[in-house]
Order: C-alpha cells, then sequence, then structure tokens
C-alpha cells in the first residue's frame, strides 16, 4: 500500500522541505517554468502531462511536457509564469496558495533555465480539460504507483560527436514516453514525494540538472 502522498501531512512535509528554494529561486530571473501538477484521479494519486501540439514550430513540437512556457516580463515571478501558462494551455485555473514550492531548476541545451513549480490540483478528470488546441494535443494523467515502478522506468544515454556525454532518466509504459527534461523533473518530483521509493538516475548530467 503506497502512501497518501496527497495527504496534509505530505503537503506540509513537501513545503516544508522546498521553502528554502522557494525563497531563493522564485523571483530570480529564468527564461522559462512549468507547472508540475500533483492531482487525484478517481482517487489515485498522479501527475498531470501534456502532449505538445504537433502543428507548433521548433523541436519540442509533439513532445510530453508539464504546462508551462516562456517568462513574460509582466509575470511577478516563476510561480506566476508556471500558473498563467497552466491557465492558458489548459482553461485550469490553480490558486496561488495550492503551490507547495520550486523544484530544483533544469537547463536545456541552450544553457536556458527551466523552473519547475508544484503544486496540488486536488481531484481532477484529464477529459474534462479543454487545452488550447493550438498548444496541446492531449491532456493526460500516469499514476505515482505506475511512476514508481521499476518496470516502467529506464535510462536514456546521449552521445555527443561519437562520445557518451549524457545519461537521462526515461518513463515507459504509459500512453506516451516521458523523457527530456520532463522526465528530470518527474525524477525530482519522485524523489521529493516518495524518498526512499525511488532510485534516481546518478548518472543525470549535472550540465542538465545543475
Amino acid at each position: 500500500m503506497l502512501p497518501d502522498y496527497l495527504s496534509a501531512e505530505g503537503e506540509r512535509r513537501c513545503r516544508r522541505l522546498l521553502a528554502g528554494a522557494t525563497a531563493r529561486l522564485r523571483a530570480r530571473p529564468a527564461a522559462a517554468a512549468v507547472l508540475v501538477p500533483l492531482c487525484s484521479v478517481r482517487g489515485v494519486p498522479a501527475l498531470l502531462y501534456t502532449l505538445r501540439s504537433s502543428r507548433l514550430v521548433g523541436r519540442h513540437k509533439g513532445d510530453v511536457s508539464f504546462p508551462g512556457g516562456k517568462c513574460d516580463p509582466t509575470d511577478q515571478d516563476v510561480v506566476h509564469t508556471a500558473l498563467r501558462e497552466t491557465r492558458e494551455e489548459l482553461g485550469l485555473t490553480v490558486p496561488e496558495e495550492h503551490v507547495w514550492g520550486v523544484l530544483q531548476p533544469v537547463h536545456d541545451r541552450q544553457k536556458a533555465t527551466v523552473v519547475p513549480v508544484l503544486a496540488g490540483v486536488g481531484p481532477l478528470d484529464p477529459q474534462s480539460l479543454r487545452p488550447n488546441p493550438k498548444e496541446v494535443d492531449q491532456v493526460f494523467a500516469l499514476p505515482l504507483a505506475h511512476l514508481l515502478q521499476e518496470q516502467n522506468q529506464g535510462y536514456t544515454h546521449f552521445c555527443h560527436h561519437g562520445h557518451f556525454s549524457y545519461t537521462l532518466p526515461v518513463f515507459l509504459h504509459g500512453p506516451h514516453r516521458v523523457w527530456g527534461l520532463t522526465a528530470v523533473i518527474t525524477e525530482f518530483t519522485l524523489q521529493l514525494l516518495a524518498p526512499g521509493a525511488y532510485q534516481p538516475c546518478l548518472a543525470t548530467s549535472k550540465r542538465l540538472t545543475g
């Protein structure tokens, strides 16, 4: 029986662990921010993901991601960026008080800083959401129990000019493969929510996660 990750006690523990990083990072300049929505689907704790529109321009079209995007000069901080982008992409309004805190930033290949913001969005039916079709093709949830099972975890090894460069986690056997920075952020989330129950990808590049 898995612990109740959505319990008030679990939320307090996570908020306490994230408090220092949140105070330090939320107002620091960043290129982009994403929301990591912790939800309950038919009573089962899960993470909510999006499938980016295949009609988008750029290398990330058609990828699995968390809702989010570039920081706007009018955004107060990265938390507001994540909440605004979630509202624009999914039509899902998340009150600021539902934000648990800021996770460790990640960096894309262009060294741009992406800040993940963890929030509890409560009971949710992903099929009831009306995502912006210009940005999102599909919304789906993966139960935490699924993500924590070893048979659904893997690693992708990347090479550069024929030499080993870095390793990233990947999560398998869901509706879509979760990989890249979204998998790294998923890993951070599992480490926070389920200490001891998840073995992180120790080879994950500091260049990407530091």
